[in-house]
């Protein structure tokens, strides 16, 4: 099968399963490729929520783009990176036209295109969708519907009650033992589904509002529900993206290295894909130092996973910890407080069960920088010599050669409404001169 025709050359294409399991054929395509075309610097992208092909494509195309003319003496090449997530459809892709997620209103039933995105996503477990998608649409009063929808969506996402078998779904460990499981559907749904629904009456209250103006009507708890399929999904791909990484990815750089060891290997994440990309540090053969550069755009996962320990808890650290010191270069975080999917939605689902006081006490402000925060919101915490600077001063000067950067990135990570704000909003040429300052691509 031929890669989709982007702008850019030469271009190849990294397919996996949920499993890890590169296809083969696009595989040893790029291994044969690099050698042939003579690539000194090889940028591999991971995208986050996506629901086909062509969308991943579109985003690499519309960020690959600039780059030949920053650099046009460089001998680049590009990887797209394609795995199995998924995407509501009333949330942007990067580079695609907003207005019809936009104008789509905001409605608890499962509209077509999210459903198959589901029976996708999920195969085997259309008889779940289409029991989901019914109490979505007749929205039943008693409570006891709302618990019913948490078991459909705990057997949707296989999830699983805390424990060692949940790795790759945790971003910190505490004697070994994840501590990331999906908290919000043990405890009572219902009270999950009314905390959802609070916070996205708050999120798309007009802007300045106190954070109590919503509180004179009340919210559906049915659109918390759809809120809470939505983070469950969302924790099923933080689990898979984390797969894929460590027993795909990384094992496609070490094999890339075995036989091109001089190629530089500059990785780039968006969302999950960030995750992806990190975690393939931790499926890195020993002793493989061709990762120059890894940057991270809106990564949705802990802001504690590189972490020693943490500031709440010297007996946990984070699942990646000290994986940085892989790079043979610096590890750069971009960040934007316009992200609310990363500045509300996922600490409140992280944090669920732990705090009963909640959104509706504490205020969305009130939640952010701590415990359960985003590296996509505030950047890398708690990681020892870590650097911070803003978008414009990283693009005048020279990035740090190693350890970890913080990179302010508001300035143009900014466009986008509720639910996710900016988080998709990265095709940017500002960000691909991040990505080639921070592998001294030239």
């Amino acid at each position: 099968m031929a890669d989709p025709a982007v702008s850019v050359t030469p271009y190849w294409e990294l397919t996996f399963d949920a499993d890890g399991d590169p296809d083969a054929r696009r595989r040893d395509r790029l291994l044969d490729g690099v050698t042939r075309k003579g690539v000194r610097d090889l940028i591999v992208f991971a995208h986050g929520w996506n629901n086909d092909r062509s969308g991943a494509t579109r985003l690499y195309d519309g960020f690959f783009a600039p780059i030949p003319r920053l650099v046009p003496a460089a001998k680049i090449g590009y990887v797209g990176v394609v795995w199995p997530s998924m995407r509501f459809s009333d949330e942007p892709i990067p580079d695609f036209p907003r207005a019809l997620a936009a104008e789509m209103p905001r409605r608890p039933a499962l509209d077509k295109d999210t459903r198959h995105a589901l029976l996708e996503t999920f195969p085997g477990r259309a008889t779940v969708i289409d029991q989901i998608a019914r109490m979505l649409d007749q929205q039943p009063r008693e409570e006891a519907e709302l618990e019913e929808f948490g078991r459909l969506v705990r057997m949707l996402v296989d999830v699983v009650p805390p424990g060692p078998q949940a790795l790759f779904a945790a971003d910190t460990l505490c004697e070994g033992v994840p501590q990331d499981a999906p908290d919000m559907l043990w405890g009572s749904v219902a009270a999950a589904c009314e905390e959802f629904a609070r916070a996205l009456t708050l999120l798309e209250a007009p802007d300045g509002a106190p954070d109590g103006a919503a509180s004179f009507s009340l919210p559906n708890p049915w659109e918390g529900a759809h809120e809470l399929l939505r983070q469950a999904t969302y924790y099923a791909m933080k689990r898979r993206a984390g797969t894929v990484g460590e027993r795909g990815l990384g094992r496609v750089v070490g094999q890339l290295a075995a036989r091109e060891p001089e190629v530089r290997v500059h990785l780039v994440g968006h969302s999950f894909g960030a995750r992806l990309v990190s975690f393939a540090l931790r499926g890195l053969p020993k002793g493989v130092r061709t990762v120059k550069s890894v940057t991270l755009l809106q990564g949705a996962f802990s802001h504690y996973a590189f972490a020693s320990r943490l500031p709440h808890d010297a007996r946990a650290g984070g699942v990646l910890e000290g994986q940085h010191k892989r790079i043979d270069g610096p590890l750069v975080c971009c960040y934007s407080r316009h992200d609310s999917a990363l500045s509300t939605m996922y600490p409140l689902a992280s944090r669920m069960a732990g705090d009963a006081r909640g959104v509706a006490a504490q205020g969305i402000g009130r939640m952010l920088g701590d415990k359960w925060g985003a590296l996509g919101h505030d950047g890398v915490q708690a990681v020892p010599g870590t650097k911070s600077l803003e978008l414009a001063d990283a693009l005048k000067g020279k990035l740090p050669t190693s350890g970890c950067v913080n990179v302010d990135a508001a300035a143009v990570v900014r466009r986008g409404g509720a639910p996710a704000g900016a988080h998709s909003d990265v095709v940017h040429r500002e960000l691909a001169q991040v990505v080639l300052a921070a592998g001294r691509v030239k």
